[in-house]
């Protein structure tokens, strides 16, 4: 860019610069000579300074050596007068890519009508996160009447909570039913119990499930959210109603099985939630689930999840997995009646 059009350079004048403008708006010409005498430092870097920043001009008529003020507002016009041709030259571009690109926008209309009376508009996969995080907060912003939310993985990361606190109580203060499904190992997560507290004293309904969820939401029953496996960060757009009344279904079920999630954990409730735990963990035992895909179903650390596996395997008698296998498919899980 030209140095006309750097601005900045003289958006801060030095002090010795605002004493010769202070100087040279009294009088009607002055040379540096006479600038120097009067102010006792040399005026040539001041004037330099001035001239760069169109605040001093040759006098008319005054030979070369000559100079004299010009008024704030008329240099500010001199140096503006380049950025204001650019940002004009800028409009004038933006309008022509703009009426270019609406040019597209009868036959992208078209397009999308076949498309949705053909219903592949129905299903509609985002794999972009902030995409799909953009797209839950206009959903969010624009349910009536309820929303329902499946979430595996035990605790919610506390970087999730913050995002979704705020846009959640909005909703509750519209009035909007909410329901929600954690597992049990969401209990005992400080932030997510935090978070369950704010929600539920604003009239949300929270409840847990050892096994079985499916991470999605649903919208007034007719926009559904799905994760896509092996894809993180990734949803499945659901619109085709056949396929949103079944996630609705799946959800009621769920939530029929589930136990309301306790701001406070008892000793006696968190016992029961742990042999409810371990029955599961044994019935995935006994299905020859490894490690890490058991911890990862009960939303659990797969250190945990093999420290109540040990247990489980002393209280059999096995040796090893493939008898502890075979063992807990033959005989009732510990702890079971």
């Amino acid at each position: 860019m030209p140095a006309d059009h750097r601005t900045g350079e003289s958006a801060e004048l030095s002090p010795a610069a605002r004493r010769l403008y202070a100087y040279a708006v009294e009088r009607h010409s002055f040379d540096a000579g006479e600038a120097t005498g009067a102010l006792g430092v040399r005026a040539a870097a001041a004037i330099t300074e001035l001239s760069a920043a169109h605040l001093l001009q040759r006098a008319p008529g005054g030979g070369p050596d000559r100079w004299s003020a010009v008024a704030p507002r008329a240099a500010a016009a001199r140096a503006l007068a380049p950025l204001a041709l650019l940002v004009r030259e800028t409009h004038d571009e933006m309008d022509r890519l703009r009426g270019r690109l609406e040019e597209l926008v009868p036959a992208y209309e078209a397009g999308t009508a076949h498309r949705d009376l053909s219903g592949s508009g129905r299903l509609e996969l985002v794999t972009d996160l902030g995409a799909v995080r953009g797209l839950i907060a206009q959903l969010v912003a624009s349910c009536e009447r309820e929303l329902l939310t499946s979430q595996p993985g035990g605790g919610r990361p506390l970087e999730t909570l913050e995002e979704s606190i705020g846009r959640d109580e909005s909703l509750l203060a519209r009035g909007v039913r909410m329901r929600t499904i954690y597992q049990h190992t969401a209990r005992y997560s400080r932030p997510t119990a935090a978070y369950v507290e704010r929600v539920t004293a604003l009239g949300a309904q929270v409840r847990t499930l050892g096994d079985g969820l499916m991470r999605m939401l649903v919208f007034d029953e007719h926009t559904g959210l799905m994760a896509v496996p092996d894809r993180s960060g990734a949803a499945l757009v659901v619109r085709e109603p056949s396929v949103v009344h079944f996630m609705t279904s799946a959800f009621e079920r769920s939530w029929l099985g589930a136990r309301p999630f306790p701001l406070t954990v008892s000793p006696d409730a968190a016992r029961s939630i742990s042999d409810e735990l371990r029955q599961t963990i044994v019935r995935l035992l006994s299905e020859g689930l490894e490690d890490k895909v058991i911890a990862r179903r009960l939303g659990m650390s797969e250190r945990t999840c093999q420290r109540h596996i040990a247990e489980i395997m002393r209280a059999v008698g096995a040796k090893s997995r493939f008898q502890a296998g075979f063992l807990l498919s033959s005989y009732p899980a510990p702890g079971s009646p």
